[in-house]
């Protein structure tokens, strides 16, 4: 008779940030490293267009373009233990390397369905922004100089529009363009800016199985 497969508690910290963004994920041990791939991906926030690579022991496994070993191997199959960690690399040009750690191993709750998002913190990068580094850069840019003086023009902007309003001028000679290029500015920050990290919304997209759709790499 086979014993029901456990769950990890795992702690997933995306590597090179401060403040820290991570994840605190229940999986079972009987999902493979493929599955896990996709769960993380939620988890995290990532659209699962890059390929990603496990280190594990020593051993790389993923996305077969990167010649790593098959990723269709159940966790239970590592032996791993509390505390045990892994690697897990997603976007081999912007490199996102997570930390993978075993927090606690515990027994299975069949009234939970898993994978299940049970805390985490700090919003995920935007894809394709050119790895920590940038990100950071950019994100202090968000947050700059900048980014005051356009919300200064853009006041600025209102003001005036309210006074024409009130006074009765005309608005055909108000600068658009002007207001375009601060509006575009400011939209590209978006992605940038602090925003709050949703442990419901990531369970939402678990029960809507958008995991096993990130088990697979998707076209951009």
């Amino acid at each position: 008779m086979h014993s029901a497969p456990e769950t990890f508690q795992l702690k997933i910290r995306l590597l090179g940030i401060s403040p820290m963004i991570w994840r605190r994920v229940l999986v079972s041990t009987s999902i493979t490293l493929r599955e896990l791939h996709g769960a993380l991906q939620v988890a995290m926030g990532w659209d699962g267009i890059h390929l990603f690579q496990f280190d594990i022991h020593a051993v790389d496994y993923g996305s077969w373009e990167l010649h790593a070993a098959s990723p269709d191997i159940p966790l239970s199959g590592f032996g791993f233990r509390r505390n045990d960690r892994l690697s897990y690399i997603y976007d081999m040009g912007c490199y996102w390397k997570h930390e993978v750690r075993i927090e606690a191993i515990l027994d299975p709750d069949p009234k939970k369905p898993y994978p299940v998002c049970t805390g985490g913190a700090g919003a995920c990068p935007p894809e394709e922004c050119g790895g920590p580094e940038v990100y950071l850069a950019r994100r202090d840019e968000a947050n700059g100089y900048d980014a005051w003086q356009d919300l200064a023009a853009l006041a600025s902007f209102g003001q005036d529009l309210l006074e024409r309003h009130d006074t009765g001028q005309a608005l055909d000679d108000l600068d658009l363009d002007d207001l375009e290029y601060v509006l575009d500015r400011m939209k590209a920050r978006e992605p940038y800016l602090e925003t709050p990290f949703s442990r419901r919304d990531v369970n939402t997209l678990f029960r809507d199985g958008r995991h096993r759709d990130l088990m697979h790499q998707q076209l951009m």
